[in-house]
């Protein structure tokens, strides 16, 4: 009797970035030996772009001098001018200078801390954009003022992106590879079905999943209110922060999906709709062609709203 695609499926796993990683693969060559390949891919995203290491490359940028050049590695290098693109194109909706109020209110390596919050929410913020400099060329970065620059909305979908290479560069034509709550298909299952994926309703695990996305070569990166967050009284606080705020958001989608080709795009994407909010991220994602899933909150109930593949969810309705 032949084998399955479940016979021979291979699921590897382990830590990264405060959480873990998995690919999900359907080969009968793949066996437990490529575990190594996948954990140094995020190993690497991990040293050069976390805020909990001290020593990582991001945090070198962080400390440096102004005006001073400073060589980076290629990869976070792409990941920084993709922020820049991202944020230009959100109009600042997605931010990458926020670290200070990210560790302010507890998302970072210190504890909640109401003097740091006071801090970073009457703080001038000067956006990445007009104060951080790229070369691609020479491999280096500069700042022209103090940032604090948080990859927090973007590293983990740039991380998937390097798991999904990875097994490209092994010869691997059937996985699914996440973190988190992103996503990227390495082609189809191995008996030509496209990957199903959950997309899960917030706020109650035990209603299941919200709707079910099939997918092949393309990747979704969720984001929400409901996954990380901080509990202040009987507030229950996102972990996503309002640049314009320098503080967590307000009256926020409960989650926004994206789906894209890339999932550093997605996880930026969806995490710029979040801010953008309920009216503004709809008509921003329909005006722009990204197929996008918003969960809204309203009147007591959980409204689905979606744009591109989404679609067929109700439509824009602009403030």
């Amino acid at each position: 009797m032949p084998k399955t695609p479940t016979d021979i499926r291979l699921a590897l796993g382990g830590p990264t970035m405060g959480t873990r990683w998995s690919v999900l693969i359907e080969d009968p060559l793949a066996d437990a030996t490529l575990q190594s390949r996948f954990q140094a891919a995020v190993d690497e995203v991990d040293a050069q772009m976390s805020t909990w290491k001290p020593d990582s490359d991001l945090m070198r940028l962080n400390a440096a001098p102004l005006d001073r050049w400073v060589p980076l590695p290629d990869r976070l290098l792409v990941v920084l001018e993709a922020g820049l693109a991202i944020s230009r194109q959100t109009h600042g909706a997605f931010e990458m200078n926020i670290g200070d109020a990210v560790r302010a209110w507890g998302f970072g390596p210190d504890a909640i801390a109401l003097d740091a919050i006071r801090t970073a929410s009457s703080a001038r913020r000067i956006p990445a954009t007009d104060a951080l400099e790229i070369d691609l060329v020479n491999g280096m970065a500069r700042k022209s003022s103090p940032l604090a620059l948080d990859l927090s909305g973007i590293a983990k979908g740039y991380g998937v992106d390097r798991l999904a290479e990875t097994a490209q560069a092994l010869g691997l034509a059937h996985a699914l590879c996440t973190i988190d709550g992103e996503v990227r298909a390495v082609g189809s299952r191995l008996d030509g079905r496209p990957w199903a994926i959950g997309i899960e309703t917030p706020d109650d695990s035990s209603t299941g999943r919200h709707s079910i996305l099939e997918i092949e070569d393309k990747a979704m990166a969720t984001s929400g209110d409901y996954r990380h967050f901080v509990t202040v009284g009987t507030a229950r606080l996102s972990h996503t922060m309002d640049p314009h705020r320098g503080a967590h958001l307000v009256a926020a989608p409960a989650s926004v999906t994206v789906l894209s080709q890339s999932c550093m795009m997605a996880d930026a994407m969806a995490t710029a709709l979040m801010v953008m909010g309920d009216g503004s991220g709809p008509c921003f994602a329909g005006d722009h062609a990204i197929s996008a899933l918003f969960l809204l909150r309203l009147t007591g109930k959980l409204i689905a709203v979606g744009t591109g593949a989404f679609a067929k969810a109700q439509g824009c309705h602009r403030p």
